[in-house]
């Protein structure tokens, strides 16, 4: 039958035969059988009472391999009792009836075909599966099953050059008669693959040929297979060989392996940035359509049905206008949480010309003696200055700020780590200490350059959406640390380039999810539902971060999801847009 695409997987147990759950089988045949292959598992539908058993041993698949489920009953059932999780393989079934087949008298020159014989074959059984972009298969299960006569294993040798021969090519065959008591005594065929650059033509006949010999031999009554739709080749070979279509299906889980065989890639996909991707990525895995409205926005169109939600990145039509200008506006942020008793900064405006405009951010300044200058919109760390001390400096930093908004912020300077926690439908999915970008002396690169590599460095990793600004604010805090820019900069000293954590200036991030406090966390909670806003990253200093003391500092209508691994982020966004396909 058909071969799965690429992957690699580990199973650590070499199970032929496998009885999971009671149950009726269906008559004269053993009940429940589900065989380990090396690359997956066979579940044989036809051997359970209920589709529900089929269901549950499909879930049961491992990560990074690919089950299938053959001879289901009513497959349609099967599949509709969880669309979301299952669906019915695009191939077409084939079976070659042994009892009519003929034996070919001419051989094909320059191929010999036997079995499997030592384990270090299977390597290149492998070989050829990464070649044929199938899942390669655990060794040990394979060389375990090929010692029983449930499994054949069978090789195509290249003889043109005589002496060692080189594996070619490669099919693998399951008795059903053995396997579970098939009463129509039939078997399969499974994995056919051949080298595409050194296999001699005629190398897939002969594979399957060869394996239907063996089985007529054994006076098996049908070799069955599925074959991709799409596979023209394939499928003429099969016709050739007398093999006819039958009405049986195989059906499959919804999982990143099949993913082109129930939802294809949409236009533009390559075209949007990490932030989007990973939702798309997570909704086409649940089968649900994506479509890119607007690539360089990251802005999709998710449909289950006749439902679809508009999404901008983690922003989406389920967060209201209202909730959003909440956000944007640091100031009413900061009102609501207050009011809500939660902890925040002191925090006074700085609007307008002249210097009653400054008044209040002077008296904040002379109560703390140390303040954040930002404006009261906007994102991305753009118009913030971390670290004002005397009036020049405050005076410099609301100009700064206000060349990106008209509206400035100030705020006292709270000490400790920077925390971003990640709120989805008012549950915290994920927590990480963000900290600014920072160099380390080679003894040898400038600090310029030293910026500039690891700026380079930040981007690839990011697909472009960290970098480090070589702009007056990182040659004002290299000055500030005691450096120029044109120093070189000794060995191993790690100089702090940017005073705020934000990942777009450079910013790296730790998760700490496990590590929050639970006060911290509620506190979470309870922001975002006084904000009333489904989806918000929250920027919080705390001094200890398994501690409970903390201070927000503003919330994101629209935080990074792809930031937070392992966490997951992207399948809880995606629960809360479509809660149906919720797994």
């Amino acid at each position: 039958m058909a071969a799965p695409p690429a992957a690699r997987r580990r199973h650590p147990v070499a199970g032929l035969r496998t009885r999971p759950r009671g149950g009726h089988p269906r008559h004269g045949t053993d009940p429940d059988v589900v065989l380990d292959m090396g690359w997956g598992r066979l579940v044989f539908g036809n051997t359970f009472a209920e589709p529900g058993g089929v269901l549950e041993a499909l879930r049961d698949e491992a990560s990074g391999q690919r089950d299938i489920a053959c001879y289901v009953p009513d497959p349609q059932v099967l599949v509709g009792t969880s669309p979301h999780e299952l669906f019915v393989d695009p191939s077409y079934t084939y079976r070659l009836d042994l009892h009519s087949y003929r034996q070919r008298r001419d051989a094909v020159r320059d191929v010999e075909v036997r079995t499997v014989q030592a384990r270090e074959e299977l390597a290149q059984v492998n070989r050829i599966y990464a070649l044929a972009r199938m899942v390669e298969a655990d060794v040990d299960v394979m060389w375990a099953n090929q010692r029983t006569r449930t499994f054949t294993h069978l090789v195509a040798l290249d003889r043109r050059a005589g002496g060692s021969a080189r594996v070619v090519g490669t099919v693998t065959g399951v008795d059903h008669v053995l396997a579970f008591g098939d009463p129509e005594g039939g078997a399969s065929l499974w994995c056919l693959a051949v080298d595409p650059d050194a296999a001699p033509p005629g190398t897939g006949e002969a594979l399957v040929r060869r394996l239907a010999e063996r089985y007529a031999a054994r006076g098996r009554a049908h070799l069955d297979l599925s074959v991709l739709h799409s596979n023209t080749g394939a499928i003429a070979l099969y016709r050739k060989l007398g093999f006819t279509p039958t009405t049986a299906v195989c059906v499959k889980r919804k999982n990143p392996i099949n993913q082109a065989l129930y939802s294809p890639r949409p236009s533009g996909l390559d075209e949007v940035n990490p932030y989007a991707r990973i939702i798309a990525d997570e909704a086409l895995r649940r089968g649900l359509r994506v479509e890119v409205t607007d690539a360089p926005s990251g802005e999709l169109r998710i449909s289950s049905g006749a439902r679809s939600v508009l999404t901008r990145e983690s922003l989406s039509e389920l967060t209201s206008a209202v909730a959003m200008s909440r956000c944007d506006d640091k100031r009413v942020t900061s009102r609501l949480l207050a009011r809500a008793g939660l902890a925040v900064p002191r925090a006074a405006e700085a609007t307008g010309d002249g210097e009653e405009a400054l008044r209040a951010a002077r008296e904040l300044l002379a109560a703390t003696g140390d303040v954040v200058v930002k404006p009261a919109r906007g994102e991305q760390g753009r118009g913030i200055t971390v670290g004002v001390t005397d009036d020049d400096a405050l005076v410099a930093a609301v100009r700064a700020a206000l060349a990106h908004c008209p509206d400035v912020l100030v705020e006292e300077r709270v000490e400790g780590e920077d925390l971003r926690v990640v709120v989805i439908d008012h549950e915290v999915v994920a927590a990480a200490v963000r900290r600014p970008a920072q160099v380390v002396g080679t003894g040898r690169d400038t600090v310029a350059e030293l910026v500039a590599r690891h700026s380079r460095r930040r981007a690839q990793a990011t697909g472009g959406e960290s970098t480090i600004p070589l702009d007056a604010t990182t040659e004002a805090i290299v000055a500030d640390a005691g450096h120029a820019m044109t120093d070189v900069l000794p060995r191993g000293q790690v100089l702090r380039v940017r005073r705020t954590a934000n990942l777009h200036t450079g910013g790296t991030i730790e998760d700490v999810t496990d590590r929050l406090h639970p006060v911290v966390a509620e506190a979470a909670r309870r922001a975002s539902r006084v904000l009333g806003i489904p989806v918000t990253g929250l920027d919080l200093l705390v001094p200890d971060v398994e501690g409970e003391r903390y201070v927000v500092i503003e919330a994101n209508e629209r935080p990074g999801l792809a930031n937070h691994e392992p966490q997951p982020t992207a399948e809880r966004f995606v629960d809360l847009l479509f809660p149906e396909t919720r797994r």
